[in-house]
């Protein structure tokens, strides 16, 4: 199993970015699949998740109505959709693969498979 994230960069204050992750030894339509990202000397933030079937998805009140995540299963890639971006998104982003119970906060649940994580800076 692998999780490759890109499309991490630096961008100003207001700009958009698309970060995707690939995956390869499973089918991400059959896992619950979630972004993750920590900023220097924080712990993690589940940022987004999507349950296998798609209809369920969790956004933190942080990036609410700004990110949106999706996937692609003919390309067996998840994307987060990043808009009007604030220094405070400014993180390693990582994707991660598990299981999740969407009655609870993605945080509590256990991620199996992480990707190695792409930055995402936001400055003027």
């Amino acid at each position: 199993v692998q999780l490759v994230e890109s499309g991490g960069g630096m961008v100003q204050p207001g700009g958009s970015l698309r970060l995707s992750c690939a995956a390869s030894g499973f089918t991400i339509s059959s896992a619950d699949m979630s972004w993750v990202r920590q900023a220097p000397g924080k712990g993690h933030e589940w940022v987004s998740a999507i349950n296998a079937g798609g209809g369920v998805t969790y956004y933190a009140d942080s990036v609410k109505g700004r990110f949106t995540i999706a996937r692609d299963d003919a390309k067996n890639t998840l994307y987060l959709q990043m808009n009007s971006l604030i220094p405070e998104d400014t993180a390693l982003y990582y994707c991660a693969s598990g299981t999740w119970e969407s009655d609870y906060h993605p945080g509590a649940m256990e991620w199996d498979y992480w990707g190695q994580g792409t930055q995402v800076t936001v400055s003027s």
